[in-house]
């Protein structure tokens, strides 16, 4: 009995939260409730983690080099066309990179927008196909916590942001990263055509180096909110959501940085080549 009410009081307290949500995704794929993306990545989760090693344990591991380049270059094109869709849906048209609220009208360039950031939510769940190259490939230590819960929390909290808040500076950082996966899917392109091309990738730490930055910009630009008056940004909760992801990646990323080229311990077959995914 107990149990009941209290499932119906969380049926009530979701329903009474869904209805502000934004009316224009009504029918979107995967924007029914958060219910899709959480069991797309729970699965993901146990298959990496646990099922897949288990599966791939007496077995060869896949040769995907083909299928890798195709998928890299592919992510490549996607993240430059999401980027030149978000600099053409504000950030190069209006934007002023400091209190953007979000256009919940049916403007063209404010449904534009949400296109964009629906295209980037659902661009999160191709990016699992890392992983799970790795365990097919039998890569089993490129699988790390900083890999699985990077690839995780994207696409989860990236559903309310679309849900609730297709716009405004809550899209900055999507930008970035969007710039930020044409360099890295390149490198990881190029690495897959074989060691011919390793000789071009001695620039793999300046990856590293651009991630941080990233970061860095990231918190930097959030943390605005908290020093601007009078900004109505209508969802301030989603700001501290993104400072605290910029804060804690750029904490986890400085920690993969000394332990993989200060203490030399993240890539010991190629880290003096500059060769990193090992494709």
């Amino acid at each position: 009995m107990a149990f009941s009410n209290l499932t119906s009081k969380a049926i009530l307290l979701y329903d009474e939260w869904i209805k502000d949500a934004d009316p224009r995704l009504e029918g979107w794929p995967l924007m029914s409730s958060p219910f899709p993306t959480t069991f797309i990545i729970g699965t993901y989760v146990y298959f990496v983690t646990s099922l897949g090693p288990k599966l791939m344990e007496n077995k060869k591991p896949f040769e995907l080099r083909q299928i890798m380049t195709f998928y890299n270059f592919s992510v490549v094109a996607l993240s430059l066309y999401m980027t030149y869709e978000f600099l053409m849906s504000g950030w190069a048209t209006g934007y002023s990179f400091r209190c953007d609220i979000v256009d919940y009208s049916r403007s063209p360039t404010a449904l534009r927008m949400v296109r964009t950031c629906w295209l980037y939510f659902f661009s999160k769940f191709i990016e699992l196909l890392d992983t799970i190259f790795f365990v097919l490939r039998k890569k089993n230590n490129q699988v790390t916590f900083l890999h699985v819960f990077h690839h995780s929390i994207m696409p989860w909290t990236w559903w309310f942001g679309v849900k609730f808040a297709a716009g405004g500076l809550g899209t900055f950082h999507a930008l970035l990263n969007c710039i930020v996966h044409v360099v890295m899917y390149t490198y990881y392109g190029i690495c897959s055509l074989g060691p011919a091309y390793h000789k071009y990738l001695w620039w793999k730490k300046y990856m590293t180096t651009i991630q941080l930055v990233q970061f860095i910009m990231i918190t930097v630009h959030i943390g605005q909110i908290y020093i601007m008056d009078d900004c109505p940004y209508q969802y301030p909760i989603f700001m501290f959501i993104i400072w605290l992801y910029g804060s804690m990646f750029l904490v986890l990323f400085l920690h993969f940085w000394y332990h993989a080229y200060t203490k030399g311990q993240r890539l010991p077959k190629m880290a003096r080549n500059g060769i990193g995914k090992d494709q």
